[in-house]
């Protein structure tokens, strides 16, 4: 039945995956505006519009896939930044991992496996009512010697992974200093945000940080911002800018019905005078709320500038204050970077804010047991039968029984997992971060623990909330049991494999959740905006280090698993290389941060393989295997702990020498100078801005928003 219901998920996600290539191949060539495709080239401005039908943009061309193939880590680096080049050198160190990990588990483990008696013998000639309980250690004789390959093969991918682990580090270390040596002055370098700033009477905070940085750092101090608190500025500009693309939208539509009724027993009214004048009332209402806000300085906050970058990072790393909770000092993110809402008014408050993330996040983990208490009932016939005995007549057809019991669970957690990272990812901006790389950063993190806290834990130990707590509060016992429980959920995993991991990555291509958006919001705003998206990493990421777990702790239980996380892993590295070169562009550069989230779920996932083999060679009866296993999870994070000395702080602040010498080189810089005076208004509030607005239809295309200062 297992086999049966995995060939039918393969057989229903390998058309999905046609599908998509199909229609992505017939959609890139239309000359439509939707989130497909092309809103990066529309942004570029290298979609032109076709007045006359042409059958060639209709034909399904494979030429994507070359210019994807062929991709080099330079061609991304120079278009999309280091953060897409760690981000694909994730996908191929998993392709390395599972491409060793696949030879020694498809070729010596699988017929290993096969050829032990623990279970029944395979009946070729009933081969779906099988289980894949015998392609696994399962099946393998309890103290039989076959074991000692399983035991090798735990070894030898250990050493494999921290090698890979190692020469990763050190590779993306080494970019990431070079990446920035050849960057030319940028804001973020030369100044950093100062938080909890004390005023005292008869001051405001711009003083104290002009007496404050003026007295104890009078050679490097250059000028500083204060932050303001704009967050009903921002729903008014936001309602105007909405305005403002109506008036254009209707002025570039002339035989459009521009007389409308506005109230339901008014008169008509001309629509584009209708809004001009409602425009022009926002208008004052946000100039007069700039100047409120710009009299208020209520955030105790402030971008600090200096005239180097090592001067920027002795601040930084200095404590500022004999009060450890006044002057506290941060990084500053690029401007464009900057999460402006985030800015708590006192320490408490924040400290208050993230208590409440940590107890949201607990909260939300369990109450995701439902689905998966769910999910888990859908696996078991028998015992879905006796919750819906009316369903038993139609479960008991061969086809919907396996896609119930096969396809449909992983489905449905999938589902499920869809809203989860837009909601740790608010979250994480809640917490007090000061950038939504920071942000992201964070959510990525609760993604990828909650990822493996649910679906997997709470997968393999199916059942009741106080079972899964008292299996944590018996340490001991740990190993035992997850060499009972894993291996009993491999043919899950690998339909969870095919039904999360290539739908998900087909449905990329189609970009079908941004596509109904687009639609829906042309549809109801009329909007004409090409906003061109950026890769969000708290979704991939986490999801490609689950599938990195599973395959590393699958790898010696049951290696079947491995051909479709290499399928996965194809599939996503030729589809996101076309994404970097057409649809995603970045709006923010971390320089690599993102890596060390992987190297520690890695480091994870060996040292869950270890506990799951310590536990599986006592079940087994091998008990001298059990005790060599033993130093393997130490050495692991000895390693991890070596790395996290020798490379994490690279990934942390730059060093005095890489600081100094990108300055030195900067003192022959004849824009530096220029560079200075924009620096200073470098982090002004977007929503501070002055508002421009024309209605004459020559300016129709200029932006609301002016760039200028005021």
């Amino acid at each position: 039945m297992l086999i049966s219901a995995l060939l039918t998920s393969v057989a229903i996600n390998s058309g999905l995956c046609v599908l998509f290539f199909v229609l992505y191949s017939v959609l890139r060539k239309q000359p439509t505006n939707y989130e497909v495709y092309i809103p990066r080239l529309l942004a570029e401005g290298n979609s032109r519009r076709r007045s006359r039908f042409n059958l060639e943009r209709l034909i399904p061309s494979p030429g994507w896939l070359m210019r994807a193939w062929k991709l080099t880590e330079g061609d991304i680096l120079s278009s999309s930044g280091l953060d897409a080049v760690v981000f694909m050198r994730i996908i191929t160190f998993c392709l390395k991992v599972f491409t060793f990990a696949g030879i020694i588990g498809i070729f010596v483990l699988l017929p290993v496996n096969c050829t032990g008696t623990q279970l029944h013998q395979i009946d070729f000639t009933n081969f779906t009512s099988n289980s894949l309980d015998v392609f696994s250690i399962s099946n393998v004789n309890n103290g039989s010697k076959s074991l000692w390959i399983h035991f090798s093969a735990v070894y030898l991918l250990t050493i494999f992974i921290c090698g890979l682990l190692y020469y990763e580090y050190m590779y993306i270390s080494s970019q990431r200093i070079a990446y920035f040596s050849s960057s030319k002055p940028q804001p973020h370098q030369f100044t950093i945000l100062v938080r909890s700033i004390p005023v005292s009477a008869g001051s405001s905070v711009s003083q104290s940080v002009e007496s404050f940085f003026s007295e104890y750092y009078p050679t490097t101090y250059l000028s500083h911002i204060v932050v303001r608190r704009t967050s009903k500025l921002r729903n008014l500009l936001n309602e105007a800018h909405n305005l403002y693309k109506r008036i254009i939208h209707l002025r570039s539509e002339p035989s459009q019905n521009k007389f409308k009724r506005v109230q339901l027993f008014g008169n008509k009214v001309d629509l584009v005078d209708h809004y001009e004048k409602k425009l022009e009332d926002i208008e004052q209402n946000v100039r007069l709320e700039q100047s409120e806000a710009s009299l208020i300085e209520d955030t105790r906050a402030a971008f600090v500038s200096f005239k180097s970058r090592y001067a920027a990072a002795t601040v930084f790393h200095m404590r500022q204050s004999i009060n450890p909770t006044h002057w506290i000092t941060e990084q500053a993110p690029e401007p464009h970077d900057v999460y402006w809402p985030f800015f708590s008014s006192s320490f408490m408050r924040r400290w208050i804010s993230k208590l409440i993330v940590i107890v949201a996040c607990v909260l939300l983990t369990i109450l995701f047991l439902i689905p998966v208490v769910l999910v888990q009932g859908l696996t078991n016939l028998n015992q879905l039968e006796i919750w819906l005995p009316f369903l038993k007549s139609v479960l008991s057809i061969a086809f919907v029984s396996q896609v119930v019991t096969g396809y449909l669970p992983s489905l449905i957690l999938q589902c499920f997992l869809f809203v989860i990272p837009p909601i740790m990812e608010f979250l994480s901006s809640i917490q007090g971060y000061i950038s939504h790389s920071a942000i992201e950063k964070s959510a990525c993190n609760k993604v990828l623990w909650f990822t493996i806290w649910n679906i997997f834990f709470a997968t393999v130990f199916s059942g009741s909330v106080l079972y899964q707590i008292s299996i944590f509060l018996e340490p001991k016992n740990i190993p035992a049991k997850l060499a009972v429980a894993v291996p009993a959920q491999a043919s899950f995993f690998i339909a969870y494999v095919v039904t999360s991991g290539w739908t998900s990555t087909s449905s990329e291509l189609f970009r079908t959740i941004p596509l109904l958006c687009s639609l829906c919001t042309r549809c109801c705003r009329k909007s004409t905006d090409d906003e061109v998206p950026s890769i969000p990493y708290h979704r991939d990421i986490p999801r490609i280090c689950f599938f990195g777990l599973l395959g590393i702790t699958y790898f010696f239980l049951a290696p079947l698993i491995l051909p479709f996380l290499l399928v996965y892993l194809c599939l996503a590295y030729i589809v996101f290389s076309n994404q970097w070169i057409n649809v995603y562009a970045p709006k923010y550069e971390t320089a690599g941060k993102f890596w060390p989230i992987v190297h520690n779920s890695m480091i994870f996932s060996l040292v869950l393989m270890h506990a799951i083999a310590l536990g599986i060679f006592t079940v087994k009866k091998v008990p001298l295997a059990s005790t060599l296993v033993f130093p393997l999870p130490i050495l692991t994070l000895l390693f991890n702990e070596y790395c996290r000395k020798r490379f994490l702080p690279i990934f942390v602040a730059y060093s005095s020498e890489v600081l100094i010498k990108k300055d030195r080189e900067d003192q022959n810089d004849a824009t530096l100078a220029e560079f200075y005076e924009n620096l200073a208004n470098a982090y002004q509030d977007p929503a501070l801005m002055p508002i421009q607005y024309s209605t004459s239809s020559e300016n129709l295309s200029s932006p609301l928003l002016s760039s200028n200062v005021v």
